[in-house]
Parts: C-alpha cells; structure tokens; sequence
C-alpha cells in the first residue's frame, strides 16, 4: 500500500514517530508522501525524507491556511528555491480553504495559481486541498487547463458530479478515513468511480477512520480504508492494494 498524503512530520508524532512508522511498514505499506505545509515545516519534514530513503518522499508547496497576507510572496519564494534546488515527486499541498478563513480568497488564488504555473512548467503534478471551496477550485483549473496540469484532489469529500469534474480534469481522488464515515457520503457513490481513479491516503494525523475517528490518525490505519474499498468495490484486498499502488506511482512518477 501507497499512503499519498501523510504529515509524519507534525508534532503530533514527535511521542513515537519511529514506532509509527514502523506499524505502518508491518501493515505493508512500502512509501510515504509528505505534502509540505509551510516554511517553518519545511526542515522538519526533509529531514523525515532523508532517515527514510526510497520510502518517505516529500512535495513542496505552500498550504492555502498558510496563504497570510504578510507572508504569502516570501513563502512561495522559497517555494520556488526548493523546487529549483532538487527533484520532488508534486507540489502541494496547495489549493483554496474557505472553511478557516474567507477573507484571504484573492491571495489564496493568487498563491494556488502560481504554483499551478511552475507545476505546468515543471511538468509536476499539484496535490490539491479544498475545503469549502469546489466551485472556486474548478474555476482556476479550468482557466489553468493544460495537457500537463494533472494530480490529486486530496481528501476528497465531495458528491459524484465533482468527483466527475475533477476526473475530467485529469485529476485522481484521494480516498482516506472520511470513506469509512457514517456521514462522509463519498462511499454511497464511489463504486460509480473506477478503481484507476483513486489513490489511497491517511491525512494522519487528522481524520483517522472508524473505529479510531476522533482520535490521531497515522499510516498504519490505511489498511482500514482498503477494508472499506474492499466492501464498495466488491474486490479483493490485493487487487485495490494493486490498482491504487499503480496509480499512486504513475501520478507521482517515482
């Protein structure tokens, strides 16, 4: 198993983040995808990368929460000297978050937009967060269209019409705990969705699966996701753990 998106970096793990990485490995899953956050992260979530090699792979970009008017240039400026600097498998995690803060929109589109640019220029995929925020999300990806502009729509929770849409739009969906909730919705369409569109990922420590919902996610509880896919899609555990692991390399090319 592939877990796309994981912040093994946060505090949150600072208690046991070798342990937790070693229950994960025993699960079997064999890489980690570190989105980037912001700069103060940064250091924090390389060094991560560099104690695991061939296994925990780190994106840069900056987080639209992130997207503060005093800071937003400097960040993405050093956005940019990373990305010049060495090879990363996205950029994200970027996008539009209007849950937390409305009144940064122009910036967070501003943000969102340039680093779609130096996605298409690079030919990287963007891993995209949107709370709140579809509508806005699909009106910069269709003004950005590109034969290169492609990635993940992270944390997807959205109904099957924007599931449609952002497939259309050479994106794939990431599937994580929110599949295995009672009010998540996305599992009463998701066996609509081909199995080549999807890719698994934790988000941990945030929005860990039932039966641990409400408490701190990490990687080991993905097999919990591939339960619940396994369910939906009528089909082995091997099987989905094969097509999402494909996916997963072929988007991130890695």
């Amino acid at each position: 198993m592939i877990d796309t998106h994981t912040h093994l970096y946060a505090e949150e793990f600072d208690e046991d983040r070798k342990e937790a990485i070693q229950r994960a490995l025993d699960k079997g899953i064999t890489e980690f995808y570190l989105p980037a956050i912001d700069s103060e992260s940064h250091e924090k979530m390389l060094q991560l990368e560099a104690e695991y090699p061939g296994q925990v792979f780190s994106m840069m970009g900056l987080h639209p929460c992130y997207v503060k008017p005093e800071s937003w240039e400097k960040e993405l400026a050093i956005v940019k000297e990373y990305l010049d600097k060495r090879a990363f498998p996205a950029i994200g995690e970027i996008g539009i978050d209007l849950y937390w803060d409305q009144s940064t929109l122009d910036i967070q589109v501003k943000a969102f937009e340039q680093q779609i640019d130096w996605a298409i220029e690079m030919d990287l995929p963007i891993v995209i967060h949107t709370r709140e925020s579809f509508d806005e999300t699909f009106e910069v990806l269709e003004r950005k269209k590109h034969p290169k502009l492609r990635g993940i729509f992270h944390c997807f929770s959205g109904n099957l019409e924007q599931a449609k849409h952002a497939i259309d739009l050479n994106f794939l969906l990431g599937i994580g705990g929110v599949v295995t909730f009672k009010n998540g919705k996305i599992d009463q369409f998701l066996q609509e969705i081909p199995l080549e569109k999807i890719v698994l990922e934790t988000d941990s420590p945030y929005l860990a699966p039932v039966p641990h919902r409400g408490k701190r996610n990490e990687s080991s509880y993905l097999d919990l996701v591939v339960g619940k896919l396994v369910n939906i899609y009528n089909k082995d555990f091997s099987e989905i753990d094969r097509i999402t692991s494909q996916n997963a390399k072929h988007i991130y090319n890695y």
